[in-house]
């Protein structure tokens, strides 16, 4: 039964569900908001996300995943019960088949973790696959080919940097900085420069809007509002991308460092014909963090490799993840025939 094939991007930040035949279906952020005192979950997903920062004392608003790996097991079990019975609606007559994402650098106990919460979510069976494949089937490569591809997903918890080549992975590092680091970056530059204290939520929304990375031809502003520290009083102050480029400063430069360190790492340990496809082939990247502006100009600067965003970078994973569900589905079907 072909509908009953899923993918899941189990991200930090987010988490988009893949169906076979329809796409991703469903793309929401990983929070759950629960009561402190009942222990009942109170919102998951969008209306969660809404709530960060905005609960009354007896109510918290909880990412249960942190960089990538599961840190509050009960509460990811229920996030993935509902978000597969979202996509699915009321009708589901047979458990799915689902095949669900990892960071490259998970260790056995933490794979088992994730597997564990997806069977006890309702799959029938699990599928784990690595983020760095999943990202660059996403992306359109054709892994099955012998030849190298390096791919870097840079997602909410973890950047994932990995050479891919004959439907596996040859190298591979996961680096524990990304979106997430862009968004506490923004909250600190904001305290320490303008006395403003913002949300994750206020940080996360001037990335999107005005950050960069890489100087801009046109300069980008907007208006943040938060609390003045001195005063304590509401306060609104202009920010502009200029700006936001000092703030998020270290934590590209961790990240572009990270990447030019792995270059040279996978020159060393590849051989020359691999090596030689990367610089033919350049650096593709996936992930919402790869949406910074100037990110590939940063990274291509600095390693001296083309680098390209991937043409949805933030489905990417999900889709790969679908993907690959497909290609075991097929696979089966091949050797039941």
């Amino acid at each position: 039964m072909a509908s009953t094939d899923i993918g899941i991007d189990l991200g930090t930040a987010s988490i988009l569900v893949y169906i076979k035949g329809k796409g991703v279906v469903l793309k929401e952020p990983s929070v759950v908001a629960f009561d402190k005192e009942t222990n009942k979950i109170k919102a998951i997903g969008e209306e969660a996300r809404l709530m960060i920062g905005r609960t009354p004392g007896n109510i918290v608003a909880v990412r249960p995943l942190r960089q990538g790996v599961i840190s509050d097991y009960r509460v990811t079990e229920k996030m993935l019960k509902y978000f597969i019975q979202k996509a699915y609606g009321k009708h589901m007559f047979r458990k799915p088949r689902i095949s669900v994402c990892v960071p490259s650098g998970v260790t056995e106990v933490e794979r088992k973790a994730v597997e564990d919460a997806t069977i006890q979510a309702g799959a029938r069976e699990v599928a784990i696959i690595e983020e760095p494949i999943a990202a660059a089937i996403g992306a359109g490569v054709d892994i099955s080919k012998p030849c190298g591809n390096m791919i870097i997903d840079i997602g909410g918890g973890t950047t994932d940097i990995a050479v891919i080549s004959l439907g596996s992975t040859v190298v591979s590092a996961s680096i524990k900085i990304a979106g997430d680091d862009f968004d506490e970056a923004i909250v600190r530059y904001m305290r320490k420069n303008h006395n403003l204290y913002i949300g994750e939520r206020t940080a996360e929304e001037i990335k999107i809007e005005v950050g960069c990375v890489y100087p801009l031809p046109e300069v980008k502003k907007m208006t943040v509002k938060g609390r003045n520290l001195v005063t304590g009083l509401p306060k609104s102050v202009e920010i502009s991308s200029d700006e936001t480029e000092a703030a998020l400063r270290e934590a590209t430069t961790q990240i572009v460092d990270a990447v030019h360190s792995e270059v040279i790492t996978v020159l060393e340990q590849t051989p020359p014909e691999l090596a030689a496809d990367i610089a033919d082939r350049g650096i593709i990247l996936t992930g919402g963090g790869s949406l910074l502006r100037g990110l590939e100009e940063l990274i291509e600067s600095k390693t001296g490799i083309h680098t390209v965003t991937a043409k949805d970078p933030m489905t990417a994973v999900a889709v790969g993840t679908g993907k690959f569900v497909e290609f075991m589905a097929g696979e089966r079907d091949t050797k039941d025939e």
